[in-house]
């Protein structure tokens, strides 16, 4: 399959919130209520936030398209974590932080994650940095999979709120 990585433009809000609200649930663990997850979506992945992700000069929203339309995204944030515990168990420094990679359910296993964390490593080693971190839910073992494939490493755990539910995750790095 041939895909296009790019930076995401605010013009592309909508259409990255739509991706972003097919994807998110799919990633969610077995106990996430609808209602939690349609909280979160509104809360965190709308089209006005992702305007103002994709104006944060800190930030870096990557569209992958395939035959014009966009079928995955990926957030990067530069900098330190902020959550201070996640900063204890990150390593590296520079650091960027892979907070959203999302892929359409109809590209599953058609190569289009790859690509995406190819484009993704490059940003990061053109940036100077000296490794990758996400935080992954304890029970998204696809997830979890697919990145130890890409080279990441569990290095700790951190806490992650979707609606009125806490949900834990695995912290995982990559060097470069």
């Amino acid at each position: 399959m041939t895909v296009e990585i790019n930076p995401a433009g605010i013009w592309d809000s909508e259409a990255i919130a739509d991706v972003a609200a097919a994807t998110f649930p799919l990633a969610c663990p077995p106990g996430a209520t609808q209602d939690d997850i349609a909280e979160f979506i509104d809360d965190v992945l709308s089209a006005e936030r992702f305007s103002e992700y994709l104006t944060d000069p800190n930030r870096t929203v990557l569209k992958v398209t395939h035959g014009g339309s966009i079928v995955g995204y990926a957030m990067l944030i530069d900098g330190e974590p902020a959550d201070p515990e996640v900063g204890k168990v990150v390593s590296l420094r520079p650091t960027t932080e892979i907070s959203k990679l999302y892929v359409l359910p109809g590209n599953h296993g058609t190569g289009v994650s790859a690509a995406m964390m190819n484009a993704i490593v490059e940003r990061a080693v053109d940036a100077g940095c000296a490794g990758l971190w996400l935080g992954v839910n304890q029970e998204n073992i696809r997830a979890q999979r697919f990145y130890t494939k890409h080279g990441f490493k569990r290095v700790g755990t951190k806490t992650f709120v979707v609606g009125t539910q806490l949900h834990h995750d695995f912290v995982m790095q990559r060097a470069l």
